[in-house]
């Protein structure tokens, strides 16, 4: 096949117009499979940064919605291996106008000394971190919500209560980097709770744990369920990212859903090319037979008409990635402002670079080969009299 590799190349353009058309859709069909790849891969696969092999989340047990006793707090810090431990609650509120969705970020109260000896990662100038711990009516804000809302040092943020009674009035303190939170403001938990009605002051959301090891992680993990596993509120631990992939499992059973959308857009691909080969093969049959009467053997002919299938399946492929691996940062961008776990990192690696590829050339294959071999084998007389 590749001796006859210019010629296949050639008659893969002698139909520009069809050739393009079939190019197009390919490329869009691969762009779509390397995303949905990409996010497995992310999602299932990817690597825990250094701060998150270290955190741990305590919640309920049965739902994020059910709050754990802030007493809890104190006994768990007591469990071998934590290093530090501070309540989350997730405030939800209103910013201004919440039909602008970029006026959606996370908003969670935290205890500040002990956020920020969890936060391993946060970088935060240290007058800015005093300010945190001090003002109790501070709040920080990531780097990247501060440039998106125009947010400085010194800005006063009302949040508007939903989820807990009342408001927020907040000042911001300090602006911080942390590869794992994007699109976050941390206030005070101090500040809410003396806001609440003294029943709802003993209740967080979540608990972040510290370890002080990431070998202490599943054992810290077991030890706190087994723990409150015969109490009113059993609760669940699971490590940092974990959690954060919870979040994905709302919708259903992702794995099934990905992998469905990927084998649907793989047959796709598949009747797209198998028609486009189908119709220039029929096109070609005397031509066929003009080339036997040269001296072509079958298997040459068969190597050409699927070399032409490939090439065609291999130019749209890489055209796809190339799409692919742009729509991959947006994606992963916009993911990360919600906080899903390895998507705000998400790229097309070299495996799924290569998987992509090797899927486009098996679809060139697979679709040409009938109609090479019923070609291939047509007698010469035959293919010559064939008039399409």
């Amino acid at each position: 096949m590749f001796r006859y590799f210019s010629l296949a190349f050639k008659n893969s353009l002698r139909n520009r117009r069809r050739s393009v058309l079939t190019i197009s859709s390919i490329a869009v069909s691969l762009c779509l499979l390397g995303v949905l790849i990409a996010i497995y891969h992310a999602l299932f696969f990817g690597q825990e940064t250094p701060g998150q092999a270290l955190r741990l989340v305590t919640r309920h047990k049965v739902s994020l919605a059910q709050p754990i006793p802030a007493a809890y707090e104190d006994k768990i810090r007591a469990v071998r291996g934590v290093k530090e431990v501070s309540p989350w609650n997730w405030y939800g509120g209103t910013y201004k106008d919440n039909r602008d969705p970029n006026n959606f970020f996370a908003r969670m109260g935290v205890d500040p000394k002990a956020f920020m000896a969890i936060r391993t990662q946060m970088e935060m100038p240290e007058d800015q971190r005093r300010a945190f711990i001090t003002d109790q009516t501070g709040c920080v804000v990531s780097s990247d919500l501060a440039d998106k809302l125009h947010f400085k040092v010194g800005d006063r943020i009302t949040l508007i209560g939903d989820i807990y009674p009342g408001d927020l009035e907040l000042k911001v303190v300090g602006i911080f980097t942390d590869p794992d939170a994007q699109d976050t403001l941390f206030f005070n938990i101090k500040y809410l709770r003396e806001s609440l009605p003294i029943a709802r002051r003993s209740f967080d959301s979540t608990i972040a744990i510290l370890a002080d090891s990431p070998e202490d992680v599943p054992r810290i993990a077991k030890t706190i369920d087994d723990m409150f596993a015969e109490s009113p509120r059993p609760t669940k631990t699971e490590s940092e990212q974990q959690f954060a992939l919870s979040f994905v499992s709302f919708l259903g059973n992702i794995k099934l859903f990905l992998m469905s959308i990927c084998a649907a857009v793989t047959f796709t691909i598949l009747l797209v090319s198998g028609n486009t080969m189908a119709m220039s093969v029929r096109e070609r049959i005397r031509e066929v037979g003009i080339l036997k009467t040269l001296g072509f053997t079958r298997d040459a002919i068969l190597g050409m008409i699927i070399g032409e299938a490939i090439v065609i399946a291999l130019i749209g492929g890489a055209i796809g990635l190339v799409l692919a691996s742009v729509l991959a940062v947006g994606v992963g961008h916009s993911a990360g402002r919600f906080g899903i776990a390895g998507l705000q990192h998400m790229s097309l690696t070299p495996s799924t670079l290569a998987i992509c590829l090797a899927v486009a050339a098996a679809i060139g294959l697979i679709s040409s080969w009938v109609p090479a071999w019923n070609a291939a084998r047509t007698n010469i007389l035959d293919s010559l009299r064939y008039s399409g």
